[in-house]
Order: C-alpha cells, then sequence, then structure tokens
C-alpha cells in the first residue's frame, strides 16, 4: 500500500503549542520533510525525536516533491513541516500537497497553530469576514495590483510581513488603503507577544520611530459596504446616462426596467431619470 502525507503544525513560538498527535505523527513516519532543517531540529531534539529529516523548501519544491511521492507510493509515510506553524499556507508546501492529489497520495492535516489565525483572534477587527493575502509581492507592479485589489477589499485582511520591509509596507498600505483601523501583532505566542491596536497612520508613525523587530502580522480593516455602495453609485454618475441605460439594454432588458436599474445605480429616483433623458433629447 501506498504511503500518506502528514502536514504538521509546528509552534508559532511557545514549544507547549505542540499537540500530542503530531509527536506521535513525528515519532513514527518514515522520513520528515523540513523548509530548514537547522531550524527544525532544535524542535526535533527539545522532544526527543529521532526521525531522519530532508530538505523541502522554496527553492527545490517541484524537484523534492517528486522525490518524496516516489518514497510514499514505495510504502514510505512523509511528516510535511514548515519552520513554524501549518505546512502549505504561504509556503511552498502547497505544491508537494497539489502534486500529492495529482498522484492518488492520501494526504491528512494534523491541525495546529497559524499565525494568521492567531492574529485576527486577538485584533479586535471582524472576525466573521475575512481574506489572507500573506506575504505582499516583491516586484512594485505586482505589489500595486494587490494593493489596488486590496483597497476595494470588505473583509478583514491579514498581511504576513518581515521586520525590514515592515515600513515601507505601513506607507505602502496607508497611502493606497487610507488610514485605515489595524491592529500590528509580533512574538505571537511568545513571553513579549504584542498586539498594538492602531490606524495605518499611527502604525506608521511609531515604526518611524521605533526600529521593527521580529516577524509581523498586520490585520487590517476591510472597507465598509456602505463605503463601497458609495463608490458604485460615483462610479455610475460619472458614466454618460445614456451610455448608462444602453449598458442594461444591450442585455435585452426593456426600456422601463433599465430606466430603474440606472436609477438604482446612481442613487435617484425613476422619474429622475426620465426627466433627465427627456432633457437631452430636447
Amino acid at each position: 500500500m501506498a504511503g500518506m502525507l502528514y502536514l504538521c503544525a509546528t509552534p508559532i513560538g511557545n514549544l507547549e503549542d505542540m499537540t500530542f498527535r503530531v509527536l506521535d505523527t513525528l515519532r513514527s513516519v518514515d522520513v520528515i520533510a523540513a523548509e530548514d532543517t537547522r531550524n527544525s531540529i532544535k524542535l526535533l531534539n527539545h522532544f526527543q525525536i529521532k526521525t531522519p529529516m530532508t530538505s523541502y523548501h522554496e527553492y527545490n519544491r517541484v524537484e523534492k516533491a517528486h522525490y518524496l511521492i516516489r518514497l510514499m507510493q514505495e510504502g514510505k509515510n512523509v511528516a510535511l513541516i514548515t519552520d513554524a506553524g501549518t505546512p502549505a499556507i504561504s509556503d511552498p508546501g502547497e505544491t508537494l500537497v497539489a502534486l500529492c492529489q495529482e498522484a492518488g497520495i492520501r494526504v491528512t492535516s494534523l491541525p495546529g497553530a497559524a499565525a494568521c489565525i492567531t492574529a485576527l483572534t486577538l485584533s479586535g477587527l471582524s472576525t466573521k469576514r475575512f481574506c489572507f493575502e500573506g506575504f505582499l509581492p516583491a516586484d512594485k507592479k505586482e505589489k500595486k495590483a494587490v494593493l489596488e485589489e486590496l483597497a476595494k477589499e470588505s473583509r478583514t485582511m491579514i498581511i504576513y510581513e518581515a521586520p525590514h520591509h515592515l515600513k515601507n509596507t505601513l506607507k505602502d498600505l496607508k497611502d493606497v488603503l487610507g488610514d485605515r483601523k489595524a491592529a500590528i501583532c509580533r512574538e505571537l505566542t511568545k513571553k513579549f507577544e504584542t498586539v498594538m491596536p492602531v490606524t495605518l497612520k499611527e502604525a506608521l508613525k511609531f515604526y518611524e520611530e521605533n526600529e521593527p523587530r521580529g516577524e509581523y502580522v498586520l490585520v487590517i480593516q476591510g472597507k465598509s459596504l456602505e463605503e463601497k455602495k458609495q463608490e458604485a453609485v460615483l462610479e455610475w454618475r460619472e458614466m454618460p446616462l445614456k451610455e448608462h441605460m444602453q449598458y442594461y439594454e444591450n442585455q435585452g432588458i426593456d426600456k422601463k426596467d433599465a430606466m430603474k436599474l440606472t436609477a438604482r445605480d446612481r442613487g435617484i429616483g425613476k422619474r429622475d431619470v426620465y426627466r433627465m433623458l427627456l432633457e437631452m433629447e430636447d
């Protein structure tokens, strides 16, 4: 029988967050694929785990994935761990999982710590609807495109950032998204855990005066649905009225209903649309 892939969540800081199930799995599998074996050996030594390790990271994620799949096809069981948190979340493990699915290898996930969820629950912002962006792109054009998309987002947003990029990222976020409410989280689950409820403007001012240290999770308030509605009204109003009507009529909607929909989009009455069309004809 073919082996399995076990996605094993490891602590994001506090070693007490390791689950018994993950410990049992790491001891029983044939090999552990680790993002950084030098980092993971400290974790394994702490829990006295002697299972052999192999490296699996961004730069060998495809080639090494095929090697690991061959092992599993031979009946070996493989555990995947990342430096901290849940594998395949903003992590090359997603490639291994996708290739295992294609090869018919069974995959299971052993839940545990994830920095994005930990930060969200501590943020004080809405947890009902949220989106995870991970690390913003390094390329300036790609980053600009992502930020412009996030500017329209109504869900709470979660972003990872390294200390040496934090100030630039906060500035970009403030410039594109405006001065939103946010929570700046660092050292999660550790002794000096910090959760700072701020606005983006306040956060930028703080880190211009204080050097960022540690890995950061930024949780940012989404645009309110009312704001989005007002923006949509403004966008429609910028379109010529006849063009707006034509937009609906081109879809096979009769003139009366097109007038009603146009009025709704522009936040005005149907009679106003009728009057304005008459004035244009005159």
